[in-house]
């Protein structure tokens, strides 16, 4: 059970990083006027992907594995500021993309 919080961690970490990419290439499209809702999905699943991990390590301390904790932990905290840090990226484009194409 608790393994499959690893699973969705990173597909909710795949879809922060796709949706931001589909506003980016939706971009052309004159009526698309829910990209600001698709920014915040993206947000939405980076942070339920953070706190999945959360979860996760809690449940290893829980039952006292250090040893995996000991083996993971850069890893995951590798793993976390790069989907941290890429979604962050990947929506500031976005918002700079169209707040130069409701400028004109």
């Amino acid at each position: 059970m608790f393994g499959l919080l690893n699973l969705g961690s990173f597909m909710l970490g795949l879809v922060a990083w796709i949706l931001p990419i589909v506003n980016l290439l939706k971009y052309k499209n004159n009526d698309n006027r829910n990209w600001i809702m698709l920014s915040i999905l993206s947000f939405s699943a980076c942070a339920i992907a953070l706190g999945f991990q959360v979860f996760y390590i809690n449940h290893k301390v829980n039952v006292e594995d250090w040893t995996a904790l000991m083996d993971t932990m850069e890893a995951v905290a590798f793993a976390s500021a790069v989907l941290l840090i890429f979604t962050f990226v990947l929506n500031a484009i976005t918002l700079i993309v169209y707040r130069i194409r409701t400028a004109k």
